[in-house]
């Protein structure tokens, strides 16, 4: 028989979040070891819960979940998406501009599949969060990574932006807070690319699922706030900031140069329609979560769980001898560096599977998230303190071994 093979759309395509080297730490659960994981920001493997508040309104509201809604969703629920965009600052935005979805992952798919035609091109950080590499990649266009500069905490490098717009660009993603790095933006660099995408009459796509998880008293803008002359496609969610990953609830608000946009909204509006509906009862936690009390702002705070878990990872990374780290404004993770003189790595898989093999230990390599070079790595800083300090420990150890080989 013929083999049966996988579409030639998939060849662009890879997500190492949940990639080979997982699938060798479950097998190895199989066989009884225990594995600490840092690869993913599953915040209820780590016994953060979603507020209770939320989880009562979606039991109360089971029994009215059972038909399918509006295809861009219940009305109020979209009304209190409406109002945090009247809080951040987003003008114009009508109920007709905000549709629900299941998490934002599938509206950044939608969005992308809307849009592009074959030899399109998207500009896309670097590193960057690999759905979005290959959302474009399976919607028939063209990722462009665009270079996020290290030396600047990790900040897009506007040059290089400028450097690689072609007559095919249509857009730029924006991921801020920005996973995997951590990397909170400042307003002036919002402000360049928008004048950018100004310049070139490009989309901006704004990745906002981290905005209220931020450290140090620092505040987050949104990009579609500066400026009413560009479309902005702006996507949130309550998977990170309420905890609550499983009920694939997130959102996407079309604002600012909606006029000459209408034929791309049509194709969304008959994507919307196509899936019918996002889930009712995830929809249904959305108002209590944006308009109930931000128990996100007691972890982050200076003696929250998370903030104390960040500053001791960042610690005990950056005491190994070759290690460096931007210390994580925002969001769940962090990037860090191997001085290649002392950790000459050219395959970063083949490091995450030996680190994996030996110290058991699960992370993710920094090329699966497009990372130019095979240098760093991503962390999560979820698990406990004592779960943390161990698998710290082990990684300090793993890297010790592997100066020693190598000298």
């Amino acid at each position: 028989m013929q083999p049966i093979r996988k579409s030639k759309k998939l060849d662009e395509v890879c997500y190492d979040i949940r990639g080979p080297v997982l699938e060798k730490a479950r097998k190895m659960e199989d066989e009884g070891q225990k594995i600490i994981k840092l690869n993913i920001g599953n915040l209820a493997a780590f016994g953060f819960d979603a507020p209770d508040e939320i989880v009562q309104d979606m039991i109360r509201n089971l029994a009215n979940s059972s038909g399918y809604t509006d295809s861009k969703g219940l009305f109020a629920p979209r009304k209190s998406v409406m109002h945090y965009t009247q809080e951040k600052k987003i003008a114009g935005v009508t109920i007709d501009d905000i549709y629900l979805g299941n998490g934002a992952s599938e509206l950044i798919v939608m969005a992308m599949n809307a849009l592009l035609n074959s030899g399109d091109q998207v500009l896309v950080p670097a590193p960057d969060y690999p759905l979005w590499t290959a959302a474009v990649s399976l919607s028939g266009g063209t990722p462009v990574h665009y270079v996020c500069d290290e030396q600047a905490d990790w900040t897009p490098d506007i040059e290089d932006i400028k450097k690689k717009i072609t007559s095919n660009t249509k857009a730029i993603v924006v991921i801020n807070p920005n996973n995997p790095t951590g990397a909170l933006y400042p307003v002036e660099v919002l402000q360049q690319i928008i004048e950018v995408a100004r310049q070139h009459n490009l989309i901006v796509f704004a990745d906002e699922i981290y905005d209220k998880v931020l450290y140090d008293g620092n505040t987050h803008t949104s990009i579609a706030s500066l400026a009413d002359d560009v479309l902005f496609i702006t996507l949130n969610g309550l998977s990170k900031n309420y905890r609550s990953c499983g009920y694939r609830s997130g959102w996407m608000v079309v604002s600012g140069e909606k006029r000459h946009a209408k034929d791309y909204i049509e194709g969304l509006n008959m994507l919307a329609s196509m899936r019918l509906c996002a889930n009712v009862p995830g929809q249904y936690a959305i108002q209590t979560a944006l308009g109930g009390y931000q128990s996100i702002n007691d972890l982050v705070a200076p003696n929250g769980r998370l903030t104390r878990q960040r500053d001791l990872a960042h610690k005990m990374l950056t005491d190994i001898p070759g290690v460096t780290c931007v210390k994580p404004k925002s969001a769940l993770y962090m990037f860090p560096r191997l001085d290649p003189k002392m950790y000459p790595i050219t395959d970063d898989q083949q490091f995450a599977y030996e680190l994996l093999a030996e110290e058991r230990v699960l992370i993710v390599q920094g090329t699966g998230f497009n990372c130019l070079t095979p240098d760093h790595f991503r962390v999560v800083f979820l698990p406990n303190v004592d779960d943390l300090t161990e698998a710290m420990s082990r990684i300090a150890r793993f890297l010790d071994g592997y100066r020693r080989r190598i000298r």
